[in-house]
């Protein structure tokens, strides 16, 4: 029995000093694959190797003129003989960098994570920064060097999933590089067909909710119209300590604020009790107006102006039905904002180029490969989901689910059972079968 507890105390010294040489062993494959750099330990609660480096990546993969430039990636081990989740994320990465970070597939399949920053946000940006480069195809070019650079060292069944429009690059991906994963789970993927698709203004009017619901977000709107001479002061005070500046009036940017409104609150599910009625004060109008169509996002500099300019030239967007708010409105028109108010300006006179929205359908028409969706039903972006196409109901392996009520923070945990684990289970036999 003695030798017993000696030996159970030996282990316990030695364990800490196996998980370093494995973190070593670890960080030293990584340094040593090519084109990749930089390479530092994060700290996680969620993994025990958490890593940030730079991959060098071309600035134009296709015509090879352009020179390179370095990516963002962070990579998460679990075990060479796990399966490894690809996020092809379509922002920057530095919600992943926080040290809680845990991605949820990479969770359900006790896998390795390597999270791609996408081209053209934060420290991934090209210098100089030419916009002519910024292209979907060229995004996805990275994530296939990232995806052939790591199956070096992880040559098991891997998987590619993205939120949003990360999810959009998570569905074009399997398109362009349709063999590099095994299975794509695009989350809350819009496929938008135009600058203004002109599925969202008709979802958000007559079918998101229940009528009930739709009329007390309209009525807020109209409310916040009717008494803009008195919330404009705090408007234009909060602008100003923001720093914020605008291509266009500001009486202007904030009947665009209450435009974006019912897209906004429906997107992220506010709850309906949080909308103010018509007796509360200016002040609790204004604050929750900003809370959830906050003046910034007009800003054509903001954080998101690569996001505008990809959605202008090939990913779409959406639009804003005025007619309900026409007699309070100070814009005319809102056609074409996207252009006149967020885009660079030397970009406002960029053209919407069809061809990916045309490639990715054909595409999905024409195969069959393993792909799970998932949408939220009241989130405005799945009105340009696939959900929507109705050839995709005889797929065997391409599947659609839809939370009801569920916003764009629709994951597969907030699915109610059996929905839940049949999503699992789908996943888990995607992945055992070739």
């Amino acid at each position: 029995m003695k030798q017993i507890k000696h030996l159970l105390v030996l282990v316990a010294l030695l364990l800490p000093l196996f998980a370093q040489a494995a973190d070593k062993e670890v960080l030293a494959k990584l340094q040593a694959l090519p084109g990749v750099s930089d390479v530092q330990e994060l700290k996680s609660t969620a993994y025990d190797n958490k890593y940030l480096l730079n991959i060098t990546q071309e600035v134009d993969p296709i015509h090879h003129q352009a020179g390179t430039f370095k990516q963002r990636v962070v990579v998460c081990h679990v075990g060479y003989d796990r399966p490894t989740v690809l996020v092809t994320e379509g922002y920057n990465c530095k919600y992943a960098l926080r040290e809680g970070y845990q991605e949820e597939l990479s969770k359900l399949l006790n896998a390795n994570l390597v999270f791609v920053e996408y081209r053209y946000f934060e420290a991934s940006t090209p210098s100089p920064c030419n916009w002519d480069y910024l292209t979907v195809e060229n995004s996805l070019y990275d994530l296939h060097n990232v995806n052939q650079t790591f199956r070096q060292l992880y040559k098991g069944k891997w998987v590619s999933t993205g939120i949003s429009k990360g999810g959009q690059t998570c569905m074009f991906y399997r398109v362009f590089f349709p063999d590099d994963v095994d299975v794509s789970v695009p989350y809350v993927a819009p496929l938008n067909s135009a600058v203004e698709d002109g599925r969202h203004e008709p979802f958000i009017d007559h079918q998101v909710s229940t009528a009930t619901n739709r009329k007390h977000v309209k009525d807020y709107q109209i409310e916040v119209l009717k008494r803009k001479a008195k919330l404009m002061p705090m408007f234009t005070q909060y602008c100003n300590e923001k720093g914020y500046s605008f291509r266009i009036p500001l009486e202007e940017i904030f009947d665009y604020c209450v435009l974006e409104y019912s897209f906004a609150i429906w997107q992220w599910g506010t709850p309906m009790t949080q909308i103010p009625d018509a007796t509360a004060s200016d002040k609790d109008l204004f604050n929750h107006l900003i809370g959830i169509s906050e003046p910034g996002y007009f800003t054509p500099n903001n954080p998101n102006r690569s996001f505008n300019v990809q959605a202008a030239r090939e990913l779409g967007y959406y639009g804003y039905d005025i007619k309900p708010f026409k007699k309070w409105l100070t814009i005319k028109s809102a056609k074409g904002y996207l252009h006149r108010v967020m885009l660079p300006k030397e970009l406002q006179n960029v053209k919407f180029d069809k061809t990916l929205y045309n490639k990715t359908i054909n595409w999905l028409k024409n195969n069959d490969r393993k792909m799970i969706y998932i949408y939220g039903g009241i989130d405005p972006w799945g009105a340009s989901g696939v959900a929507g196409l109705k050839f995709l109901n005889n797929k065997k392996y391409i599947k659609v689910y839809v939370l009801p009520d569920g916003s764009h923070s629709t994951r597969i945990s907030t699915f109610p059972e059996p929905t839940r684990t049949e999503i699992i289970n789908l996943l888990h036999q995607y992945l055992e079968t070739n």
